[in-house]
């Protein structure tokens, strides 16, 4: 039987099931902050949005999370683009009357 060996994250290489050796790397991180509002009412100091849900009309309404929708406040399924451009996973906020 052949023996492996993989690299693992953080500097570890196995090989044959047993720790062959380690190499400590310094790894720089990059944080990048970015607007989740790019776009929508800047004119406020924050934005908040509420909701009574005794005064829905539907018995589920889709409120926007990602803050790409054009119907704004309401889901228009723009996070489906959004989380495929950016690898991100938002939906939207459910409320059922």
């Amino acid at each position: 039987m052949a023996s492996t060996t993989s690299i693992i994250q953080g500097g570890f290489s196995c090989g044959g099931g047993a720790l062959s050796s380690f190499r400590a790397r310094p790894r720089r991180m990059v944080v990048r902050a970015e607007a989740v509002n790019p776009d929508i009412r800047k004119d406020e100091t924050k934005v908040v949005d509420s909701v009574l849900v005794t005064e829905l009309s539907k018995p589920l309404t889709p409120y926007c999370r990602c803050w790409r929708s054009g119907t704004f406040p309401l889901c228009d399924g723009s996070h489906v683009k959004h989380n495929k451009a950016t690898g991100d996973n938002v939906g939207p906020l459910l409320l059922k009357k």
